[in-house]
Protein backbone atom coordinates (compact mmCIF):
# COMPACT_ATOMS: atom_id res chain seq x y z
CA UNK A 1 0.00 0.00 0.00
CA UNK A 2 1.33 3.46 -1.00
CA UNK A 3 2.07 5.48 2.15
CA UNK A 4 2.66 9.48 1.86
CA UNK A 5 3.33 11.71 4.43
CA UNK A 6 2.68 15.50 3.55
CA UNK A 7 2.55 18.64 5.70
CA UNK A 8 0.99 22.15 5.25
CA UNK A 9 0.45 24.98 7.19
CA UNK A 10 -1.63 27.48 5.69
CA UNK A 11 -5.21 27.46 3.23
CA UNK A 12 -2.75 28.17 0.29
CA UNK A 13 -1.24 24.71 0.87
CA UNK A 14 -3.79 22.96 2.10
CA UNK A 15 -4.98 23.82 -2.00
CA UNK A 16 -2.13 22.64 -3.16
CA UNK A 17 -2.18 19.19 -1.13
CA UNK A 18 -5.87 18.66 -1.36
CA UNK A 19 -5.24 18.37 -5.22
CA UNK A 20 -2.05 16.17 -4.93
CA UNK A 21 -3.88 14.09 -2.89
CA UNK A 22 -6.92 13.44 -5.02
CA UNK A 23 -4.56 12.91 -8.08
CA UNK A 24 -2.87 10.12 -6.07
CA UNK A 25 -5.76 8.59 -5.10
CA UNK A 26 -7.20 8.36 -8.77
CA UNK A 27 -4.13 6.24 -9.48
CA UNK A 28 -3.65 4.53 -5.95
CA UNK A 29 -7.39 4.71 -4.58
CA UNK A 30 -6.15 2.52 -1.30
CA UNK A 31 -3.34 5.13 -0.66
CA UNK A 32 -2.53 6.65 2.76
CA UNK A 33 -1.96 10.27 3.55
CA UNK A 34 -1.04 11.06 7.01
CA UNK A 35 0.71 14.67 8.24
CA UNK A 36 -0.46 17.80 9.11
CA UNK A 37 -3.36 19.51 6.83
CA UNK A 38 -6.29 21.55 7.09
CA UNK A 39 -10.25 21.03 5.66
CA UNK A 40 -9.36 20.71 2.15
CA UNK A 41 -7.04 17.92 2.53
CA UNK A 42 -8.42 16.11 5.93
CA UNK A 43 -11.61 16.10 2.92
CA UNK A 44 -9.35 14.39 0.84
CA UNK A 45 -8.89 11.68 3.52
CA UNK A 46 -5.71 12.90 4.98
CA UNK A 47 -5.35 12.03 8.50
CA UNK A 48 -3.75 15.06 9.84
CA UNK A 49 -1.85 14.45 13.39
CA UNK A 50 -2.36 18.41 14.88
CA UNK A 51 -4.24 21.08 13.91
CA UNK A 52 -2.86 23.02 10.77
CA UNK A 53 -3.19 26.35 12.22
CA UNK A 54 -0.67 25.78 15.39
CA UNK A 55 1.82 25.53 12.30
CA UNK A 56 0.66 29.04 10.63
CA UNK A 57 2.81 31.45 11.47
CA UNK A 58 4.59 34.54 9.68
CA UNK A 59 7.49 36.69 10.03
CA UNK A 60 10.73 36.41 11.92
CA UNK A 61 9.70 38.44 14.84
CA UNK A 62 6.25 36.61 15.25
CA UNK A 63 8.11 32.82 14.55
CA UNK A 64 10.62 33.43 17.53
CA UNK A 65 7.44 34.00 19.95
CA UNK A 66 5.96 30.78 18.81
CA UNK A 67 9.49 28.87 18.43
CA UNK A 68 9.97 26.11 20.65
CA UNK A 69 6.15 24.95 20.08
CA UNK A 70 7.20 24.88 16.09
CA UNK A 71 10.88 22.51 16.74
CA UNK A 72 8.45 20.36 19.31
CA UNK A 73 5.95 20.03 16.31
CA UNK A 74 8.50 19.56 14.01
CA UNK A 75 10.63 17.28 16.26
CA UNK A 76 7.27 14.96 16.71
CA UNK A 77 6.80 14.93 12.51
CA UNK A 78 10.17 13.27 12.17
CA UNK A 79 10.01 10.56 15.58
CA UNK A 80 6.56 9.63 13.52
CA UNK A 81 7.91 9.11 9.95
CA UNK A 82 11.44 7.51 11.37
CA UNK A 83 9.35 5.23 13.03
CA UNK A 84 6.26 4.45 10.42
CA UNK A 85 8.42 5.66 7.14
CA UNK A 86 6.48 6.81 4.44
CA UNK A 87 6.77 6.34 0.35
CA UNK A 88 7.37 9.67 0.36
CA UNK A 89 7.19 13.03 2.16
CA UNK A 90 5.87 15.92 0.71
CA UNK A 91 6.84 19.35 2.69
CA UNK A 92 3.96 22.41 1.23
CA UNK A 93 5.62 25.66 1.22
CA UNK A 94 6.45 26.60 4.94
CA UNK A 95 10.45 26.79 3.92
CA UNK A 96 11.75 27.36 7.69
CA UNK A 97 9.47 24.51 8.61
CA UNK A 98 9.50 21.88 6.16
CA UNK A 99 13.28 21.81 4.73
CA UNK A 100 14.11 21.33 8.21
CA UNK A 101 11.72 18.33 8.27
CA UNK A 102 12.46 17.28 4.88
CA UNK A 103 16.65 17.37 5.58
CA UNK A 104 16.08 15.03 8.62
CA UNK A 105 13.53 12.73 6.68
CA UNK A 106 16.12 12.12 3.62
CA UNK A 107 18.88 11.39 6.08
CA UNK A 108 16.43 8.46 6.86
CA UNK A 109 15.97 7.71 3.12
CA UNK A 110 12.88 8.67 2.68
CA UNK A 111 12.46 10.29 -0.85
CA UNK A 112 11.00 13.85 -0.23
CA UNK A 113 9.09 16.65 -2.39
CA UNK A 114 9.00 20.08 -1.79
CA UNK A 115 5.72 21.91 -3.49
CA UNK A 116 6.41 25.07 -3.72
CA UNK A 117 9.24 26.64 -4.39
CA UNK A 118 11.00 29.19 -1.37
CA UNK A 119 11.90 32.47 -2.59
CA UNK A 120 15.60 32.06 -2.84
CA UNK A 121 15.13 33.95 -5.80
CA UNK A 122 14.04 36.76 -3.84
CA UNK A 123 15.42 36.92 -0.47
CA UNK A 124 18.12 35.06 1.79
CA UNK A 125 19.56 33.03 -1.95
CA UNK A 126 22.20 31.10 0.72
CA UNK A 127 18.91 29.21 1.42
CA UNK A 128 19.63 27.12 -1.85
CA UNK A 129 22.05 24.73 -0.74
CA UNK A 130 19.92 24.02 2.59
CA UNK A 131 17.38 22.88 -0.37
CA UNK A 132 19.80 21.33 -2.42
CA UNK A 133 20.61 19.07 0.89
CA UNK A 134 16.98 18.86 1.88
CA UNK A 135 15.36 17.68 -1.24
CA UNK A 136 15.34 15.02 -3.75
CA UNK A 137 12.64 17.33 -5.96
CA UNK A 138 11.19 20.70 -6.00
CA UNK A 139 7.62 21.36 -7.16
CA UNK A 140 7.76 24.81 -8.97
CA UNK A 141 4.45 26.73 -9.03
CA UNK A 142 6.05 29.79 -11.36
CA UNK A 143 7.65 29.81 -14.88
CA UNK A 144 10.60 32.21 -13.47
CA UNK A 145 11.32 29.68 -10.70
CA UNK A 146 13.14 26.83 -12.95
CA UNK A 147 16.26 28.82 -14.06
CA UNK A 148 17.57 29.82 -10.84
CA UNK A 149 17.39 26.32 -9.33
CA UNK A 150 18.41 24.82 -12.13
CA UNK A 151 21.47 27.01 -12.37
CA UNK A 152 22.03 25.74 -8.37
CA UNK A 153 21.52 21.96 -8.62
CA UNK A 154 17.75 21.51 -7.50
CA UNK A 155 15.86 19.58 -9.21
CA UNK A 156 12.99 20.81 -10.35
CA UNK A 157 9.51 20.64 -12.44
CA UNK A 158 7.03 23.17 -13.26
CA UNK A 159 3.87 22.07 -12.66
CA UNK A 160 2.04 25.69 -12.58
CA UNK A 161 -0.88 26.89 -10.06
CA UNK A 162 -3.50 24.40 -9.56
CA UNK A 163 -5.66 27.75 -8.82
CA UNK A 164 -5.28 28.65 -12.43
CA UNK A 165 -6.34 25.31 -13.67
CA UNK A 166 -9.75 25.62 -11.21
CA UNK A 167 -10.51 29.39 -12.02
CA UNK A 168 -11.95 29.55 -15.02
CA UNK A 169 -10.97 32.14 -17.73
CA UNK A 170 -14.27 34.01 -17.45
CA UNK A 171 -16.50 34.93 -14.37
CA UNK A 172 -20.22 36.22 -13.89
CA UNK A 173 -19.51 39.34 -11.75
CA UNK A 174 -23.63 39.69 -12.00
CA UNK A 175 -24.20 36.41 -11.04
CA UNK A 176 -21.71 37.04 -8.01
CA UNK A 177 -23.42 40.14 -7.04
CA UNK A 178 -27.09 38.06 -7.18
CA UNK A 179 -25.73 34.94 -4.61
CA UNK A 180 -23.76 37.96 -2.16
CA UNK A 181 -26.99 40.27 -1.90
CA UNK A 182 -25.38 43.52 -3.68
CA UNK A 183 -26.77 43.34 -6.75
CA UNK A 184 -28.43 46.55 -6.66
CA UNK A 185 -25.02 48.36 -5.47
CA UNK A 186 -23.53 50.52 -8.45
CA UNK A 187 -19.95 50.05 -6.81
CA UNK A 188 -18.44 46.62 -4.85
CA UNK A 189 -15.43 46.77 -3.08
CA UNK A 190 -14.03 43.68 -1.97
CA UNK A 191 -11.81 44.15 0.97
CA UNK A 192 -9.45 40.87 1.94
CA UNK A 193 -6.96 41.98 5.51
CA UNK A 194 -5.66 38.62 5.53
CA UNK A 195 -6.23 35.18 6.56
CA UNK A 196 -3.73 34.91 9.25
CA UNK A 197 -5.46 36.52 12.89
CA UNK A 198 -1.85 38.82 12.81
CA UNK A 199 -2.18 40.46 9.34
CA UNK A 200 -6.20 40.99 9.89
CA UNK A 201 -5.35 43.04 13.26
CA UNK A 202 -1.98 44.19 11.32
CA UNK A 203 -4.30 45.93 8.27
CA UNK A 204 -8.12 45.80 9.59
CA UNK A 205 -8.28 49.44 10.87
CA UNK A 206 -6.00 50.87 7.84
CA UNK A 207 -8.55 48.66 5.60
CA UNK A 208 -11.93 50.12 7.28
CA UNK A 209 -10.69 53.23 7.38
CA UNK A 210 -9.91 53.83 3.70
CA UNK A 211 -13.34 52.09 2.87
CA UNK A 212 -14.73 55.31 5.40
CA UNK A 213 -12.96 57.41 3.12
CA UNK A 214 -14.46 55.69 0.32
CA UNK A 215 -18.13 56.05 1.24
CA UNK A 216 -17.21 59.60 1.46
CA UNK A 217 -16.34 60.32 -2.02
CA UNK A 218 -19.04 57.06 -3.34
CA UNK A 219 -22.13 57.03 -0.91
CA UNK A 220 -23.24 54.18 -3.15
CA UNK A 221 -20.75 52.03 -2.57
CA UNK A 222 -20.81 48.74 -0.90
CA UNK A 223 -17.46 46.62 0.69
CA UNK A 224 -17.66 42.99 1.23
CA UNK A 225 -15.69 40.94 3.48
CA UNK A 226 -14.67 37.45 3.40
CA UNK A 227 -13.31 36.15 6.70
CA UNK A 228 -11.40 32.44 6.96
CA UNK A 229 -12.92 31.67 10.16
CA UNK A 230 -14.71 32.45 13.55
CA UNK A 231 -11.55 33.55 15.63
CA UNK A 232 -11.10 36.37 12.23
CA UNK A 233 -14.54 37.52 11.99
CA UNK A 234 -14.67 38.13 15.35
CA UNK A 235 -11.26 39.89 15.20
CA UNK A 236 -12.49 41.95 12.47
CA UNK A 237 -15.65 42.96 13.96
CA UNK A 238 -14.71 44.32 17.11
CA UNK A 239 -12.06 46.57 14.64
CA UNK A 240 -15.38 47.69 13.06
CA UNK A 241 -17.32 48.45 15.90
CA UNK A 242 -15.02 50.71 17.06
CA UNK A 243 -13.60 52.27 13.24
CA UNK A 244 -16.46 52.27 11.71
CA UNK A 245 -20.25 50.70 12.93
CA UNK A 246 -22.18 52.30 9.88
CA UNK A 247 -19.89 51.27 7.04
CA UNK A 248 -21.99 50.01 4.78
CA UNK A 249 -20.67 46.48 4.86
CA UNK A 250 -20.98 42.51 4.30
CA UNK A 251 -19.02 40.37 6.36
CA UNK A 252 -18.98 36.92 5.18
CA UNK A 253 -17.78 33.57 6.03
CA UNK A 254 -15.19 32.29 3.34
CA UNK A 255 -16.38 33.13 0.18
CA UNK A 256 -13.40 35.09 -0.89
CA UNK A 257 -13.38 33.92 -4.35
CA UNK A 258 -17.02 34.72 -4.81
CA UNK A 259 -16.76 37.93 -2.89
CA UNK A 260 -13.35 39.60 -5.44
CA UNK A 261 -15.49 37.99 -8.37
CA UNK A 262 -18.54 40.48 -7.54
CA UNK A 263 -15.91 43.15 -6.92
CA UNK A 264 -15.07 46.05 -9.24
CA UNK A 265 -11.88 46.53 -7.21
CA UNK A 266 -10.26 44.73 -4.67
CA UNK A 267 -8.02 45.87 -1.55
CA UNK A 268 -6.04 42.76 -0.21
CA UNK A 269 -3.41 42.21 2.09
CA UNK A 270 -0.10 40.55 -0.06
CA UNK A 271 -0.58 36.97 -0.17
CA UNK A 272 -2.23 34.30 -2.02
CA UNK A 273 -5.37 36.58 -2.24
CA UNK A 274 -3.49 38.77 -5.09
CA UNK A 275 -3.20 35.40 -7.12
CA UNK A 276 -6.48 34.73 -6.90
CA UNK A 277 -7.59 38.50 -7.89
CA UNK A 278 -5.42 38.24 -10.76
CA UNK A 279 -6.74 34.52 -12.01
CA UNK A 280 -10.30 36.32 -12.22
CA UNK A 281 -9.12 39.44 -13.52
CA UNK A 282 -9.50 41.77 -10.80
CA UNK A 283 -7.40 44.93 -10.50
CA UNK A 284 -6.55 45.55 -7.13
CA UNK A 285 -4.88 47.54 -4.74
CA UNK A 286 -1.86 45.48 -2.19
CA UNK A 287 -1.49 46.63 1.46
CA UNK A 288 1.18 44.85 3.91
CA UNK A 289 2.30 45.33 7.45
CA UNK A 290 5.13 43.48 9.02
CA UNK A 291 5.89 43.48 12.71
CA UNK A 292 8.03 46.13 13.02
CA UNK A 293 11.39 44.66 14.59
CA UNK A 294 10.74 42.39 11.66
CA UNK A 295 10.29 44.91 8.87
CA UNK A 296 13.96 46.58 10.21
CA UNK A 297 15.86 43.78 10.00
CA UNK A 298 14.72 42.85 6.70
CA UNK A 299 15.42 46.42 5.54
CA UNK A 300 18.46 46.66 7.47
CA UNK A 301 20.24 43.98 6.00
CA UNK A 302 18.80 44.11 2.37
CA UNK A 303 16.94 40.69 2.93
CA UNK A 304 14.56 41.17 -0.06
CA UNK A 305 15.89 41.15 -3.36
CA UNK A 306 12.66 41.69 -5.86
CA UNK A 307 11.08 44.70 -6.99
CA UNK A 308 7.64 43.78 -5.45
CA UNK A 309 5.74 42.29 -2.69
CA UNK A 310 2.41 40.71 -4.34
CA UNK A 311 2.54 37.45 -6.61
CA UNK A 312 0.55 39.16 -9.15
CA UNK A 313 3.41 42.10 -9.71
CA UNK A 314 5.92 39.66 -9.70
CA UNK A 315 4.37 37.61 -12.36
CA UNK A 316 3.05 40.31 -14.55
CA UNK A 317 6.91 42.29 -14.15
CA UNK A 318 5.35 45.52 -13.35
CA UNK A 319 3.34 47.24 -10.58
CA UNK A 320 -0.26 46.90 -11.82
CA UNK A 321 -1.38 46.57 -8.73
CA UNK A 322 -0.40 49.74 -6.51
CA UNK A 323 1.54 48.51 -3.45
CA UNK A 324 1.44 50.04 -0.16
CA UNK A 325 4.65 48.45 2.13
CA UNK A 326 4.39 48.68 6.14
CA UNK A 327 3.97 52.91 7.41
CA UNK A 328 3.18 53.58 3.56
CA UNK A 329 -0.59 51.80 3.94
CA UNK A 330 -2.37 54.26 5.22
CA UNK A 331 -6.12 54.90 5.18
CA UNK A 332 -5.13 57.89 2.65
CA UNK A 333 -2.97 56.07 0.14
CA UNK A 334 -5.14 53.27 -0.03
CA UNK A 335 -8.63 54.94 -0.81
CA UNK A 336 -6.59 56.98 -3.06
CA UNK A 337 -5.43 54.49 -5.23
CA UNK A 338 -8.70 52.31 -4.85
CA UNK A 339 -10.51 55.67 -6.81
CA UNK A 340 -8.08 55.89 -9.50
CA UNK A 341 -9.14 52.07 -10.13
CA UNK A 342 -12.88 53.10 -9.30
CA UNK A 343 -12.74 56.19 -11.83
CA UNK A 344 -10.65 54.42 -14.51
CA UNK A 345 -12.75 51.59 -16.73
CA UNK A 346 -10.10 52.03 -19.09
CA UNK A 347 -7.15 51.44 -16.77
CA UNK A 348 -8.73 48.31 -15.41
CA UNK A 349 -9.58 46.65 -18.93
CA UNK A 350 -5.79 47.35 -19.51
CA UNK A 351 -5.19 45.38 -16.30
CA UNK A 352 -7.98 42.26 -17.12
CA UNK A 353 -6.14 41.82 -20.55
CA UNK A 354 -2.91 41.32 -19.15
CA UNK A 355 -4.35 39.36 -16.34
CA UNK A 356 -5.26 36.78 -18.55
CA UNK A 357 -1.90 36.44 -20.68
CA UNK A 358 -0.38 35.39 -17.22
CA UNK A 359 -3.80 32.81 -16.21
CA UNK A 360 -3.21 30.79 -19.81
CA UNK A 361 0.38 30.99 -18.73
CA UNK A 362 -0.51 29.07 -15.28
CA UNK A 363 -2.72 26.97 -16.59
CA UNK A 364 -0.86 23.61 -16.66
CA UNK A 365 -3.15 20.80 -14.74
CA UNK A 366 -0.90 21.35 -12.24
CA UNK A 367 -1.99 18.85 -9.80
CA UNK A 368 -2.20 15.94 -12.22
CA UNK A 369 1.46 16.91 -12.85
CA UNK A 370 2.36 17.19 -9.34
CA UNK A 371 1.14 13.92 -8.46
CA UNK A 372 3.15 12.14 -11.80
CA UNK A 373 6.53 13.81 -10.92
CA UNK A 374 6.22 12.66 -6.75
CA UNK A 375 4.86 9.32 -8.19
CA UNK A 376 7.46 9.34 -10.65
CA UNK A 377 10.29 10.24 -7.70
CA UNK A 378 8.90 6.61 -6.02
CA UNK A 379 9.23 4.41 -8.65
CA UNK A 380 12.81 5.76 -9.30
CA UNK A 381 13.49 5.04 -5.92
CA UNK A 382 11.96 2.14 -5.35
CA UNK A 383 14.47 1.01 -9.04
CA UNK A 384 17.40 1.55 -6.98
CA UNK A 385 16.45 0.07 -3.81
Amino acid sequence: MLKVGIVANEPSGDLLGAGVIREIRQRYPDAQFVGVGGPLMIAQGCQSLFSMERLSVMGLIEVLKHLPELLSLRKQLINHFRQDPPDVFIGIDAPDFNLGLETALKKAGIPTVHYVSPTVWAWRPGRVKKIRAAVDLMLSIFPFETDFLEQHQVPVQYVGHPLADEIPLENDRSAAREQLGVSDKPHVVAMLPGSRMGEVQALAATFIQAASQLTERYPDIHFLVPLINQRTREAFEVILHREAPDLPVTLIDGQARDVMTAADVVLTASGTATLEALLLGRAMVVAYRLNGLTYWIVNRFNLVRIPYVAMANLLAGEALAPEFIQHAATPGALADALSELIESPARIKQIQQRYQQLHRQLQQDSSRKAAEAVLSLINRDREHL
